[in-house]
């Protein structure tokens, strides 16, 4: 009990003071609510069909306002583009590269001055948060805006009339679900869900226009895509990455974890296709843009980056040599060079650097029932100018890859490949070295491959030097080794490790295999490649053979003749198709030898 009775004065007219405000106020938050609605309503619509030049559209159904705490509400928003007004702009080929069409279920603004607004006509408010958004973005090419005398009118001064300024520190979007769609078809051309957008300190005033640290009047938008995945067209892989962020401030695009997972084991899958193609296992930890121009890709559709990390990834190809040839299938379209050019999007990447990869070059010989592979390990180096854009194009066609690696876990080898980007025949050329090499760690890949076993061998170096295209490549090799014997096997028709053939061994070590090189008192061997390539081989597989081409002539297996790819898959075939009858009919024996054993055993019993 306040026995004083002035400070109980006090307190009653304080009391009563702060309850007239508060009446006040909610009086005014009722008044604007009811009839000052409609008007906002009807503000709203205006300001965005003049802010877009009458380019887009919105519909609210209803708004919230709380005077006491500053904020509004949207209920069931719908933005979408004026379709009167775009068909005009694309007869005349002006219209905006991507359009929007957005919907959302509640918008939230909070902590917004009204005051401000009515006395200063100037928004300043904390934040916009949109929850769940559906947003299409659809994609027309060829759009361009002509060149006029009379610069085109700024934002701001489209909307002086109705406000001086617009702050927003930061505008944030939660799951949203995003569809990338081509205007030209009207298909998907990707889907993105579980989308966060984060636009930090927006800022529209007479100045905003000349401040470069900004985009589109912005100080960095971030984006955030959350366990990303998506099957393949022919559903024999499935594409996952656990996260795909970026910021328009820092240049930047990182994806986590990105992985081709195939569908199927490495039989199963390539039986299931039919023929001979390669199935690709793919696992890249950091994949990293830096340098990119991200106005040039909004407003040009064109993807210019500084560089390209490719860090701590796995790669494995694997060949099924048991199915027939594609005829009609020509991976020179594959080739790294042929598949920039395919590419949807104007690119160039000034470097494209790799770290630490490893690939695995894995083919199944059926007649030997074995997989040998091909490891290119520790894999390093920088590709530049990477291109297909015709601008870049002009001023250099050519992209140069440096590269290192551990080979076959044996040596190092160091290559360079000059890509010819224009060749109409997929040109390229490349000049490498590879270090020591003891060639008996050769086994595990030439005994499944070969059928040819190394007893001893011993490289101290691999020069060679070639020009290839789609059809083969030719160049020279110099292979300096010492003390080469080998021994021939044969396959086990039931299905048992290779044997040795020994008097062939014997023969190919002592009359057709040069052990060493030079040989005593001569000079050193330099030997031609000449590679046929057949359409159906993959770019890869001709570096490799051509490679391998030129270490069989060094060592005196070239006048021994190679047959041709097509000849040879169809030899297999018929090798196959005599093991499995041959087989059959053993199966058979076997069944009609149980057969007979079973009734001499019932009739003994009887």
């Amino acid at each position: 009990m306040i026995e004083n009775p002035q400070l109980r004065k006090i307190l009653k007219w304080t009391g009563l003071t702060v309850l007239t405000v508060l009446v006040l106020l909610t009086g005014v938050s009722v008044y604007f609510s009811k009839n000052w609605k409609p008007e906002l309503e009807k503000k709203i619509t205006e300001a965005v069909n003049k802010g877009s030049q009458g380019l887009y559209q919105v519909s609210v159904k209803d708004l919230h306002l709380n005077i006491l705490t500053g904020s509004i509400s949207a209920d069931s928003i719908w933005l979408r583009p004026d379709t009167v007004m775009l068909n005009a702009l694309l007869d005349k080929k002006v219209a905006p590269t991507h359009l929007f069409e957005i919907r959302l279920a509640k918008l939230q603004l909070r902590r917004l001055s009204l005051l401000r607004i009515w006395r200063k006509k100037e928004i300043d408010l904390n934040d916009i948060i949109l929850n769940k958004p559906s947003i299409n973005m659809t994609y027309y090419a060829g759009q361009h805006r002509p060149q006029t005398e009379t610069k085109p009118k700024s934002l701001h001064e489209v909307l002086s009339g109705t406000l001086h300024a617009v702050r927003i520190k930061a505008m944030r979007i939660a799951d949203a679900d995003f569809d990338y769609i081509s205007g030209a078809t009207g298909k998907k051309l990707n889907s993105v869900h579980k989308l966060n957008l984060t636009v930090r300190d927006f800022l529209l005033d007479e100045h905003s226009d000349d401040d470069t640290t900004r985009f589109y009047y912005t100080k960095d938008v971030r984006f955030e895509i959350a366990g990303y995945q998506s099957p393949s067209k022919d559903g024999m892989y499935t594409t996952k990455v656990d996260s795909i962020t970026g910021s328009l401030r820092k240049k930047e695009l990182e994806v986590k974890n990105f992985r081709m997972i195939p569908k199927y084991p490495e039989l199963e899958f390539s039986r299931k296709l039919g023929t001979q193609k390669d199935r690709y296992d793919l696992h890249f930890k950091h994949i990293l843009f830096s340098g990119i121009d991200y106005l040039r890709l909004n407003s040009e559709g064109v993807l210019h980056a500084q560089s390209l990390l490719l860090n701590s990834g796995i790669a494995k190809i694997f060949m099924n040599r048991e199915l027939p040839g594609d005829a009609t299938q020509d991976k020179t379209k594959n080739f790294p060079h042929m598949a920039l050019q395919r590419l949807p999007v104007a690119t160039t990447i000034d470097t494209l650097k790799l770290r630490q990869l490893n690939v695995a070059y894995t083919e199944y010989n059926p007649m030997a029932e074995q997989k040998g592979t091909i490891h290119i390990d520790h894999l390093k180096g920088n590709v530049l100018n990477v291109t297909n854009d015709s601008v870049s194009l002009d001023k250099s066609a050519v992209a140069v890859a440096l590269l290192e690696a551990d080979l076959v876990k044996a040596a190092h080898l160091n290559i360079r490949i000059d890509f010819k980007l224009r060749s109409p025949v997929a040109g390229f050329h490349y000049k490498g070295h590879i270090g020591p090499m003891d060639m008996v760690k050769l086994n595990p890949l030439s005994r499944a491959l070969g059928l040819v076993e190394m007893e001893s061998g011993k490289i101290s170096k691999i020069d060679f030097e070639a020009e290839g295209n789609r059809y083969g490549a030719k160049g020279k090799m110099q292979m300096r080794y010492t003390d080469l014997k080998i021994r021939l096997l044969k396959v086990d028709e039931d299905g048992g490790a290779p044997k040795k053939k020994g008097f062939l061994s014997f023969l190919a070590n002592n009359i057709l295999i040069k052990d060493s090189n030079p040989l005593p008192g001569k000079e050193l061997r330099e030997v031609k490649i000449d590679f046929e390539r057949t359409p159906s081989a993959s770019f890869f597989n001709l570096l490799w053979k051509s490679v391998f081409v030129g270490l069989r002539e060094t060592v005196g297996l070239g006048i021994v003749p190679m047959k041709s790819p097509e000849q040879g898959n169809k030899d297999m075939q018929k090798k196959l198709k005599d093991r499995k009858e041959k087989r059959a009919e053993k199966q058979e024996e076997k069944k009609e030898e149980k057969k007979k054993k079973e009734q001499e055993r019932q009739q003994n019993k009887n």
